[in-house]
């Protein structure tokens, strides 16, 4: 669900400061340690691609900045001012969205029913107050096309629209909301090439319009095309931290696949020949 965010002004913003921070960020649950010694900067205008195979730690990670889980180690900041957030609301608050895999659409509804669910406008504070229903097409139809997406009816159910469009709506919705950090969780992963390559397009946009962008994938080469800076997981710690300038290709694919551990697994089915 989406708020409409009114609170960006309780936030000073200073000159080259990060838009949010880890520093030495720790998770448990109960004996369980799921992050350790987390650090990321997330800034204006940069994608940084967080990668890592299941149980890495990822939607760890994603749950403590977007406000549903919170950190017990370490410190995290949002315009330089600490945060501890106890609610999504909060993080939103904060300009922090996130975009998850079921994109929270109802798949039935319009398009642009979609694209204001849980910030409706109405035309009165009463509980039965009518919708502006031609104001919130007007405005769905031009935000969408400011991010390149062009539906064919605006009414149309957002169930027609393909995986890679309805992502693209989501991405859409949550920078009209205010969102200055867009958190995607595998926007990609279920999609064809195609498609795939249409969300790749508005996460480039989002990050060219000065969103900083946190990409999670599991994908390297997806990460690759767009993100400024890399950050693997594994077993809930940080095992790479580079810029794209730092890291080519096949090095991201490498540790992403298993680095040494595959090697050694290759070894011994040559040996077992």
């Amino acid at each position: 669900m989406i708020y409409t965010l009114h609170e960006h002004a309780e936030s000073t913003v200073v000159a080259d400061e990060p838009l949010a921070r880890l520093i030495d960020v720790g998770k448990s649950y109960g004996a369980v340690r799921a992050l350790r010694g987390i650090n990321m900067t997330v800034r204006a205008g940069q994608v940084t691609g967080v990668l890592g195979d299941n149980g890495a730690g990822k939607s760890t990670l994603i749950k403590i900045i977007a406000g549903l889980h919170r950190h017990n180690e370490g410190i995290m900041t949002v315009d330089g001012k600490e945060v501890n957030f106890l609610s999504p609301r909060e993080a939103l608050s904060h300009g922090i969205a996130t975009v998850y895999q079921d994109l929270a659409m109802v798949g039935l509804m319009e398009v642009w029913r979609n694209f204001f669910l849980g910030s409706e406008l109405t035309a009165g504070r009463f509980p039965l107050a009518p919708l502006k229903s031609a104001e919130m097409r007007e405005i769905a139809d031009n935000e969408l096309r400011k991010m390149g997406v062009v539906v064919k009816d605006i009414d149309q159910p957002i169930g027609e629209l393909s995986g890679g469009q309805r992502q693209c709506v989501a991405i859409a919705r949550a920078v009209y909301f205010g969102a200055r950090v867009l958190i995607l969780d595998e926007p990609t992963a279920a999609l064809g090439v195609k498609q795939a390559g249409v969300v790749l397009k508005y996460i480039a946009a989002a990050r060219d319009a000065g969103l900083g962008v946190v990409f999670i994938t599991h994908n390297p080469h997806h990460a690759y095309m767009v993100a400024d800076h890399f950050i693997i997981l594994k077993l809930g710690r940080v095992v790479l931290d580079k810029t794209r300038a730092d890291v080519p290709l096949d090095e991201l694919t490498r540790m992403m696949a298993g680095g040494d551990e595959l090697n050694e697994l290759s070894h011994d089915l040559q040996v077992g020949r």
